[in-house]
């Protein structure tokens, strides 16, 4: 009696890719699972693990105050209301005169009045608010003020600020300063051990903060009004720190090939 020939059992594995070599079943040509069956090893060399280096760089940047604003007060109390018009306007014609002659443009002047009645008598009073780039013609043109005209102008302390945008540049210039600090450093770490140092593989900024002024500075307690001009630039100058990390892929030195 002859034996029926039992027939062969064919299974279909699906090879799922390496970087799913984490997975315990393997799917079968009809959509099953098959547990407990381990990959078998890939036929393919093993790839050399990517040699990196690790740094981090920091960096400190600061920008002093590019503008200064200063407000001229005039003004006038008098029985008559054209009498007060007339002595203040005479002065302030007087003061944006000197202001063009000093090279100072329009459009750095805003002028504003205002005039009001009194119990018995009128009063005018004006602002002429001045916007200064350079500092030392700032100077001079309140000093000048001061000496011509009476104490009834009242020029105010210059208060120093900074254009808008500055501190955005600033926080920008602090990153780029730490990259490439960092970049510097992975660079002679690599030439120590006899190394090339790669591209970036990750870059990071893990903090950046700005301040004004110097943090322990005890000028900082006085009076606005008590600081000196120096004192007031310091106190406005913007300072901006960053931080980053930063991964570098790191390459054998290629030998020389020698000439026969």
């Amino acid at each position: 009696m002859s034996l029926q020939q039992t027939p062969q059992s064919r299974v279909f594995v699906e090879l799922l890719p390496w970087a799913d070599r984490g997975r315990e079943n393997y799917l079968l040509s009809g959509g099953e699972t098959l547990p407990g069956l381990r990959r078998p090893l890939s036929s393919a060399p093993a790839q050399t693990p990517s040699r990196e280096v690790h740094v981090s760089g920091t960096a400190e940047v600061s920008a002093s105050p590019d503008r200064a604003q200063v407000v001229v007060r005039v003004s006038s109390t008098k029985e008559a209301a054209a009498e007060a018009k007339k002595s203040v306007c005479r002065r302030l014609d007087y003061i944006t005169q000197s202001l063009r002659q000093q090279g100072v443009q329009s459009e750095n002047v805003t002028v504003t009045k205002d005039f009001k009645r009194l119990e018995n008598a009128y009063h005018m009073e004006a602002e002429v608010c001045i916007t200064f780039t350079e500092f030392g013609k700032m100077q001079n043109i309140c000093n000048f003020l001061v000496e011509k005209l009476d104490s009834s102008v009242v020029i105010s302390q210059p208060q120093f600020y900074h254009m808008p945008g500055s501190v955005d540049n600033l926080r920008r210039q602090a990153c780029l300063a730490a990259v490439e600090n960092a970049w510097r450093k992975a660079q002679e770490v690599c030439n120590l051990v006899g190394q090339t140092l790669g591209k970036p593989l990750i870059i990071k900024e893990e903090e950046t903060k700005e301040w004004e002024g110097q943090i322990d500075d005890p000028q900082s307690s006085r009076l606005s009004n008590s600081l000196t001009v120096q004192q007031k630039i310091k106190s406005a100058t913007m300072h901006a720190a960053s931080k980053v990390f930063i991964t570098f892929e790191v390459k054998g030195r290629e030998k020389k090939k020698k000439h026969i």
